[in-house]
């Protein structure tokens, strides 16, 4: 009967709970999957039968309905450690064995998941590609002479083989992503620190963080709520305050100029399609400057961020010929970089991300294709550094810019080769993330990998909801000013633009640095209104807000236009010394026009 068994969380949970398998069973059905040998290459260490039923055999004493991923089968990559096997980050000769789990590994374990074993991997996690291991290559479950992408090559394909229910992946410039892209699966890139690292060989320890391949949105959704925490062993470690989107989120993406399929012209028609899946789920399009992100895309790789991952292995590399020689010209690359270096990239970083933040103004989240295009081994094999580039076209700026993102299937190429897209959103829109692409995932249709699991039968991610407050802006806070950044790096969402009440003054304050302006409200005053912008906090974020407002400046209570009432910025009274008043002018921008016409 667990031979044609989909392997999806909620369809395990529905087989224990009807009583018709054990989680013995299950593991061992897991195992036998594994060791089938349809897809080669996958595994680097599996558990022996033992093993397996010995983590299964807790579970017996324990009441199903407590335990989220209760007898759930899971793979692990090979660079994340589980007690008492040996740990090899792709490399034999650097493999050691330890004697405690990562963090995220025991939380899942304590959820009731199952570990059937570690899984290949580009080797120190470095590369794209799914070719850089001496445990030999995988291959796309679509066909072997295509790549499975990398790094965690094994655990992407031991999921979309269905071999397990999910897998741990890491993703430092996309490992978690373009691997779930050339095997149509989600891939889940957590917000950074939202996994614990604890336990994770690293590759760019500051960048790292652990992934989440999955069948669904629904499944990968599970495993993060169960791994998911605070760890004071882990510095990288926070607590994230989640964040929503809007019920019609603005989905920014690149003009056609800006976007690179590497003559792929099939891949290109099909993220044209998903443009026009995610305005039929809710969403609405708006096109974005992407440059700002593919410059700091650049940074990754071409700067002093090589150097971490020489200060993670570097001394193996001194000692050791045993290596990917295109894994160890890459690591030993960072040995060009000064400390000097290292401010110069962090400054240019911090100006890119200014530069974001003002496309951020204009957008929810961003849908990019995962990849631009894929490539066979012997592609591969024949330009290793030039091709995986390509691959990280869209990918390598996302942790340095702190992002969440979500990897999922968007359709197959006539080739009959996947393709897949990406949603990207500021760090702690995981769950929203995951919500949005579930949907679009839906529309599109189709298998879980090459599973005979549809996304249609698979439950849908709950949309998270939590209570806003509503801000009206009049000046510096304004889409475009100086101060707008305020609210965006909370997580604050554009909700539309409209006017004041007409019984408001309005004033340009002196002495204010950047300028402000003034909005008092007034018995009579009859004017046409003043311009505002209404922007959604969460409370948590409003209140962190209000606490930075300075004197004179107060947040009160605002009448707009259409009747309502909202919280806004107004003054005291003395602020109004020196200053001039602008209330027929209309609104700040006018005032700034003007004042810059004099």
């Amino acid at each position: 009967m667990l031979e044609k068994a989909a392997f999806t969380i909620a369809n395990l949970r529905q087989i224990y709970r009807e009583g018709r398998a054990s989680p013995e069973q299950v593991a061992l059905e897991s195992l036998r999957r594994a060791t089938a040998g349809r897809h080669p290459n996958v595994w680097i260490t599996m558990l022996d039968e033992e093993a397996i039923i010995g983590y299964a055999s807790r579970l017996g004493r324990v009441q199903f309905e407590k335990l989220p991923l209760f007898g759930i089968p899971f793979a692990i990559k090979d660079n994340i450690d589980l007690a008492g096997v040996p740990t090899s980050a792709g490399c034999p000769a650097f493999a050691f064995q330890p004697e405690s789990s990562a963090t995220v590994v025991e939380r899942l374990i304590a959820a009731g998941a199952i570990p059937i074993g570690k899984t290949n991997m580009d080797q120190f996690a470095t590369g794209l590609v799914g070719t850089r291991s001496p445990y030999g290559s995988c291959a796309s479950v679509f066909h072997s002479a295509y790549i499975s992408g990398g790094s965690s090559s094994g655990s992407a394909v031991a999921v979309a083989s269905g071999q397990v229910a999910f897998a741990l992946g890491t993703d430092t410039a996309g490992s978690g992503r373009v691997p779930a892209a050339f095997n149509q699966i989600v891939g889940l890139k957590p917000s950074l620190g939202a996994l614990s690292t604890t336990g994770v060989f690293p590759a760019c320890r500051s960048l790292d963080c652990v992934s989440i391949f999955a069948g669904s949105g629904y499944d990968a959704g599970i495993v993060m709520d169960a791994a998911a925490a605070e760890d004071s062993t882990d510095p990288f470690s926070r607590v994230l305050v989640p964040r929503t989107l809007p019920r019609k989120p603005r989905i920014g993406v690149p003009s056609p100029g800006d976007c690179e399929f590497f003559g792929d012209v099939a891949a290109a028609a099909l993220f044209e399609r998903a443009k026009e899946r995610i305005e039929e789920v809710g969403g609405y399009l708006v096109e974005i400057n992407f440059k700002p992100f593919r410059e700091t895309a650049e940074l990754l790789y071409q700067g002093p961020w090589v150097a971490e991952r020489l200060h993670a292995v570097g001394a193996f590399l001194e000692s050791h010929e045993a290596m990917d020689p295109t894994v160890r010209s890459i690591i030993a690359g960072g040995e060009r970089f000064s400390a000097v270096d290292c401010f110069a990239a962090s400054y240019k970083l911090r100006a890119l991300a200014a530069r974001t933040r003002v496309e951020w103004s204009k957008m929810d989240a961003l849908l990019l294709p995962t990849t631009g295009t894929t490539y066979t081994h012997r592609e591969i094999g024949a330009k290793p550094v030039a091709l995986n580039s390509n691959l990280g076209f869209y990918t390598n700026f996302v942790n340095l810019l702190d992002l969440a993102a979500v990897a999922v299937p968007a359709g197959l190429r006539p080739s009959g080769l996947p393709f897949g897209v990406s949603l990207i959103a500021p760090s702690g829109c995981d769950r929203a993330l995951l919500a949005l692409a579930d949907q679009m995932h839906k529309a599109v249709g189709g298998a879980l990998g090459i599973t005979k699991s549809m996304i249609v039968d698979q439950p849908d991610v709950p949309v998270p909801k939590e209570e806003s407050v509503l801000l009206a802006v009049v000046g510096a806070h304004l889409t475009g000013q100086p101060l707008n950044w305020q609210l965006t790096s909370r997580g604050a969402q554009f909700v539309k633009a409209g006017r004041t009440a007409r019984n408001y003054r309005f004033f340009a304050l002196a002495n204010t640095t950047p300028a402000k302006p003034g909005l008092v409200r007034q018995a009579g005053a009859a004017g046409g209104g003043i311009e505002i912008e209404l922007w959604s906090l969460t409370p948590s974020a409003f209140g962190s807000f209000v606490a930075e407002v300075p004197p004179p400046m107060v947040i009160g209570s605002v009448s707009l236009l259409d009747g309502t009432t909202v919280k806004g910025f107004l003054c005291e009274p003395v602020a109004l010394e020196g200053a001039t008043e602008i209330t027929h002018l209309g609104g700040w921008r006018a005032y700034l026009a003007s004042r810059d016409s004099a």
